[in-house]
């Protein structure tokens, strides 16, 4: 399970970079931050469950 949002975060993270590269795509790097955030703080709480 960790390892599926370690790879949705690596998604969010390429489309910040491609809409950063491509001119006009501001609004994908809106919800790659978006996404980043909510997924890490997903796996976050996911991470803390699994030590109790």
């Amino acid at each position: 399970m960790l390892g599926f949002l370690g790879l949705l975060l690596l998604i969010w993270i390429a489309f910040i970079v491609i809409g950063a590269l491509i001119k006009g795509l501001f609004w994908l790097i809106i919800i790659g931050i978006v996404l980043f955030v909510a997924t890490a703080i997903y796996g976050w709480g996911k991470r803390e469950a699994l030590k109790r």
